[in-house]
This record gives structure tokens, C-alpha cells and sequence, in this order.
């Protein structure tokens, strides 16, 4: 049996001073004022508030950002929640994101930042797991919150994890006890549909000691851009904590519209023996920046790091992975996959680094690009810091058009040449579609991968 709950908005809207405060310390304020934050919440907004002013804004001087121009970013044009105008706003994009045949252990969705609907089996409740927005856990459980949330990521990572912590509004808390299995996945959906709104969510997901648990991170929009300068923005975080023995498998879906700005960190703590599996897919938005981590640091941990990336038009992906092995005994297999069309651009950055006493370390890193525009463009830089003597680290990588032998076989089977280069492109990213559990998304992934084909 679910426990399902709608919540409406109204009973949500924010006061009109927060709606024009803009990303400014009125608004940290306000936010505060508006959440009832005391204790560890009030500070760790103040504390995220005040290393937002004091790191300097990335520039292409800074090595992680040399191939990424955020000087058109226009961050005063935004606000850190939506503009209480009292109407319902039709909701027919949202739900047609929503539908879908999948089974789920629960499904938390929140509209422009504000609760919008919660669902959560009550078998599951009953032992003893939390799924709420961040804010109703703070509430009812703040030991919780103090224990993990900004432990992983901390409020002054960098520019953008600092902005995303001080100006944040909703976010997901999920919390699996000891030796507790979720069968079936538990899904989130952040949805933004309010014009020069900043979206700031935060995920966290903590699976204690032998826990195992699927969680789908769902992002998209429609008409996020601010009417005067054309851009929408978001700044999200995700903190993992995989305890000893636990699974945890993450899977993060951005699908922006094309006007938004993402700047996205994903780190997860694998303890000793527990293994993260994780498909980051980026399809949407203006540019998009994401910091995806893996730190290894229990004897025995591994992980699983997959993307999936597909641009169009004049679309940038800048995407730095980091597979930290600490610990000795630890594996890593990272694969992220390309296609670019038209003027679109990727960049990947990835580093395995080996710790002096990650002995034993087995850590492998794979980037593949398939250009189908001659004014497509992938960039590709792989690196290594080895420590340890005792390993085995290997990387590579591959940037190519779509090879003509392979649409000539098809061709010559009949097929057009646009049906061709759908079937090879359909081809190269399927291995790792395959490895979402719910169907109902994989389907509406490989639709959207076919608009994107053309």
C-alpha cells in the first residue's frame, strides 16, 4: 500500500519580499524566515552565504574551466523562488513527465522548488525508511539532517555548491536502515515551469550497513528563461553515503530546457565492501557543468560510473569525473558516451587517482564521442595521479564521426542514410540505457534520443 499525498502550492507561496529578493543576502534571509530554519539548517545557509561571496567566480584561467564560457551567465536575473501570483498554472507538461506504467516503492515531486506530491509504500515506512523533502525531514528528523546533510559536499566546495546550498528551496532526503532492501525504486522529479526562477535542489541519500536501494533523480523544465535575458538557471547537489555493505544505484536524468544554465555536483562515500552504480544522462539545457565523484574509501568498495550526453544545436556539456580510490581493494569502471550534432560541444575531464595506501587498486575509464556534424566538437582528457605500486589503472578514449563502413553495410541493406545513422547512434548508447530499471523511462529516453537524431 502507497501513502500518497498532494500538497498544494498555495499553502507554499512565498512572501513577495522573498519573490524579489533575488540571489542576494535579503533573500538568505528571507528563506530562513520563510522554512523556520533554527540550529544546523539557519547556519548552514548563513555559512553557504558567506562562501558565496568569498570564492571568486571560475573563470577560464582556472584549469577545470578553461574550455567553459560562463561569462554570458547573467546570475542577477534570477530568483530563488517563484512569484506568488495565486493561480494554478496548468500542469500538463509535468504530468505528462510524470506518466508512466512503472512500478515505484515511492515518488516525491516538487514544482518550482515547493512540495508538489509525495508517495511512499508503508511496508517500507514501517521499516524504518525516510523519504521526504529535505525541509519535512528537518523537521521531523533533525539529528538526521545534522548527521549528513553538506557532510559529503560541503557548503563551500565551490562558487556553485555554495550558491546552490544558500539559495536552496526543496530538495530530496532519503534514508535506508540497516539491512533494509527496496525492491522496487523510489523516484524524484525537480520541475520548474516559472520564468527566471533558480532552481536549487539537493538530493541525499544515505544507505546504512547491507542497505540496497535504486533512486531516479529526475530534472526538466519548461520555460524556466527569464522573459528579458533568455536564460533560465539551476545549481543542484547530490551527497550519496553507501555504508559498509550496502548498494546503492543512483541514476540522474537532465532533461532542462534549452534556455537553463546547470551547474551540477554528484559525489558519493562507498564505504568498505558497498558498491554505487551510477548512469548520469545530460540531454538538456543551455550548458551544462556537472562535477561527477566517487570517492572509494573502505577496503573492498566499487563503483560504477556511466553518462550518457547528446547534444544538439549550439549545446555544451562540460563534464569532470573523479574516481577517488582511498582505500586498497577497491575497483572503478567508468564509461561515459557522446553524440553531438549540429554546433554542439562536449567536454570530458576525468581523473583516477590512487591514494599511497590504495594498494590493490583496479580502476578503468572510457570516453567515447560520435560526431554527426562536421561543427560538432569533443574535447577528451583523460588523466591519472598514481600513489600506490600495486595497481592496475587504464583509460581511453575515442572521438569519430559515424564510420562510413558501417552506414555503407546498412545502406546496402536497404536502409536510407538517416535511418542508418539513427540505428548506429540508437546502437551506441543502448548498452547503457539498458541499465535503467524502469522501462517507462528508458522508453521516454530513447524517444527523446530520436527527436534529438533528427
Amino acid at each position: 500500500m502507497i501513502d500518497r499525498t498532494v500538497v498544494s502550492q498555495d499553502s507554499q507561496a512565498a512572501p513577495a519580499s522573498l519573490a524579489q529578493a533575488g540571489l542576494a543576502s535579503t533573500a538568505v534571509e528571507a528563506l530562513i524566515a520563510r522554512y523556520g530554519e533554527t540550529g544546523y539548517m539557519r547556519d548552514l545557509r548563513l555559512a553557504a552565504w558567506d562562501a558565496y561571496q568569498r570564492i571568486p567566480m571560475p573563470s577560464n584561467r582556472d584549469e577545470e574551466w578553461r574550455r567553459t564560457d560562463i561569462r554570458p551567465l547573467d546570475l542577477d536575473a534570477f530568483q530563488p523562488v517563484p512569484e506568488p501570483d495565486g493561480r494554478d498554472e496548468d500542469s500538463s507538461a509535468l504530468r505528462a513527465t510524470l506518466a508512466s506504467d512503472d512500478a515505484l516503492a515511492g515518488l516525491l515531486v516538487q514544482r518550482n522548488g515547493a512540495e508538489w506530491s509525495r508517495s511512499l509504500d508503508a511496508g517500507l515506512a514501517a521499516k524504518g525508511v525516510i523519504f521526504g523533502t529535505l525541509d519535512a525531514v528537518a523537521l521531523e528528523h533533525p539529528d538526521l539532517i545534522a548527521e549528513y546533510l553538506a557532510r559529503v559536499v560541503p557548503a563551500d566546495d565551490d562558487k556553485f555548491v555554495a550558491l546552490a546550498t544558500a539559495f536552496r528551496s526543496g530538495g530530496a532526503f532519503l534514508y535506508v536502515p540497516r539491512n533494509v532492501t527496496v525492491e522496487l525504486p523510489l523516484r524524484g522529479v525537480t520541475w520548474g515551469d516559472q520564468a527566471g526562477l533558480a532552481i536549487c535542489p539537493r538530493t541525499v541519500i544515505v544507505a546504512e550497513t547491507g542497505a540496497d536501494v535504486t533512486y531516479i533523480d529526475d530534472y526538466a523544465s519548461r520555460g524556466l528563461a527569464n522573459p528579458s535575458t533568455g536564460q533560465g538557471f539551476s545549481a543542484s547537489v547530490v551527497e550519496i553515503v553507501a555504508s559498509p555493505g550496502s548498494r546503492v544505484r543512483y541514476i540522474g536524468l537532465q532533461e532542462w530546457d534549452p534556455s537553463v544554465w546547470s551547474f551540477a555536483t554528484n559525489r558519493a562515500m562507498v564505504d568498505a565492501d558497498a558498491t554505487v552504480n551510477s548512469l548520469v544522462v545530460a540531454l538538456g539545457g543551455r550548458l551544462s557543468k556537472a562535477r561527477v565523484q566517487t570517492h572509494l574509501r573502505g577496503r573492498g568498495a566499487s563503483a560504477e560510473m556511466l553518462g550518457v550526453l547528446f547534444g544538439t544545436g549550439r549545446q555544451h556539456f562540460d563534464h569532470h569525473t573523479t574516481q577517488e580510490h582511498i582505500a586498497p581493494n577497491t575497483t572503478s569502471d567508468l564509461l561515459y558516451k557522446a553524440v553531438l550534432k549540429d554546433s554542439s560541444r562536449s567536454v570530458f575531464s576525468g581523473m583516477i587517482r590512487a591514494h599511497k595506501n590504495a594498494q590493490k587498486t583496479d580502476a578503468v575509464q572510457t570516453n567515447r564521442n560520435l560526431l554527426l556534424s562536421s561543427k560538432s566538437r569533443a574535447d577528451s582528457i583523460p588523466n591519472l595521479e598514481i600513489l600506490a605500486n600495486d595497481l592496475r589503472c587504464t583509460h581511453a578514449a575515442a572521438i569519430a564521426p559515424v564510420d562510413e563502413e558501417q552506414l555503407f553495410y546498412l545502406q546496402a541493406r536497404g536502409l536510407a542514410r538517416p535511418d542508418a545513422v539513427r540505428l548506429i547512434v540508437e546502437g551506441f548508447f543502448e548498452p547503457l540505457l539498458e541499465r535503467i530499471p524502469l522501462p517507462g523511462i528508458r522508453e521516454r529516453l530513447r524517444a527523446s534520443i530520436e527527436a534529438r537524431i533528427g
